[in-house]
């Protein structure tokens, strides 16, 4: 007898129903009224890049949750932490070897096989917002860069989308106050991506690790200063047990969102309107993370300051050195060719987008002030 290979299309699209018309065939006329049993749901198997804990596998199961739904209960997503199956760091490497379906992670955590995965969401600011570049992403050409290099450049077997335009990364936790350059000076860092060659630039040493390494890191003193992301992810892993003064604002990862990974086979294979609820879940879940991210980093950051912790504004000096430095590392990321043109791209698109943005955007600060005067104390 041959043997045919069942694809996955074939399972969605027969499954059990298939089976279940048969047998009526073959039992002729006298057989009972055929059941239309609904096939078991498609273990689509997601790995995260980080700790259970973490805030960011509720945004990670916003998504799951959604596919769910949208799908009918024909998608079941095993949805997995950090560590679950494979390192944080190495979930492309998951992804493209087909032993998880789907990440959920940061380009920035591949920038060791291409510095060019940091473009997508960790590099030069030049003035746009995390909105702005995702806007870029899906309207002014990322995304197909995005393919170039992880399909053309690097040959990898994966499709990607981002998604949950991050609020920038705080320049992140200190012992004691940092008001200059000068104060930065040979600090111990734990940053990631081009980030690490910016501030290695302005004098930092750097290290990089996942984020559920950095406490135990400082602990041990293998780092004495560091930033994750945001106040959730920082109080849950317990920053504030370590450090005092939380520095807001930064230009070294200032436009940074969540990176969905598809194994390109797993994803081809499946019916259109499945293709398309993994898709277009990624653009449902981008608003209910950005809810999400709103109610609690801004009350996490509240409770932090209640603990004790003192909440610091990045020095308009710092800010300005990043600029430089940016201004220093920009040219050395161009002798590559690829990545001149995506940081063309980006540049063009900013100098249009953000444009309209700050013309159009009135004084939010000045709104604030009136009605809550004196609490910014900027």
């Amino acid at each position: 007898m041959k043997s045919k290979q069942v694809s996955r299309r074939s399972f969605l699209t027969k499954g059990a129903t298939g089976v279940v018309a048969g047998g009526a065939a073959a039992s002729g006329l006298f057989a009972a009224p055929a059941v239309h049993a609904q096939p078991a749901p498609l273990v689509v198997k997601m790995q995260t890049s980080w700790p259970s804990s973490d805030i960011w596998m509720t945004f990670a199961k916003q998504y799951a949750d959604r596919v769910e739904a949208m799908s009918g209960g024909r998608l079941k997503v095993d949805l997995l932490p950090a560590g679950a199956v494979i390192g944080a760091f190495q979930v492309l490497d998951g992804v493209n070897d087909g032993v998880i379906d789907i990440a959920h992670s940061v380009p920035v955590y591949w920038y060791g096989k291409n510095k060019a995965a940091s473009l997508f969401g960790t590099g030069p600011v030049f003035g746009g917002s995390a909105t702005t570049m995702l806007s870029w992403f899906y309207a002014g050409g990322g995304e197909e860069f995005y393919r170039e290099l992880t399909q053309d450049v690097m040959g990898l077997n994966v499709i990607g989308l981002l998604g949950f335009p991050m609020p920038a990364q705080p320049f992140g936790w200190f012992k004691g106050e940092v008001n200059s350059v000068a104060d930065i000076q040979g600090f111990k860092y734990r940053t990631v991506g081009l980030a690490a060659d910016l501030l290695q630039s302005m004098g930092m040493s750097v290290a990089q690790l996942p984020g559920g390494e950095i406490v135990p890191a400082m602990e041990r003193g293998v780092i004495d200063a560091f930033e994750f992301n945001n106040p959730s992810s920082d109080m849950r892993f317990g920053a504030q047990d370590v450090a005092k003064n939380y520095y807001l604002s930064s230009y070294h990862q200032a436009s940074e969102s969540f990176e969905f990974i598809f194994n390109r086979d797993f994803y081809e294979d499946l019916e259109p309107d499945l293709q398309a609820i993994l898709r277009y879940g990624v653009e449902a879940a981008s608003t209910s993370n950005t809810a999400l991210a709103m109610d609690n980093y801004s009350s996490d950051l509240q409770k932090l300051a209640d603990e004790g912790v003192t909440i610091h504004r990045t020095s308009k000096e710092i800010l300005a050195a990043q600029l430089e430095a940016w201004d220093k590392l920009i040219p050395q990321l161009e002798e590559d060719p690829f990545m001149k043109k995506v940081l063309d791209s980006q540049r063009a698109w900013v100098e249009r987008v953000t444009y309209y943005e700050l013309m159009n955007s009135p004084d939010y600060q000045l709104a604030y002030d009136h009605y809550f005067p004196g609490k910014l104390k900027l």
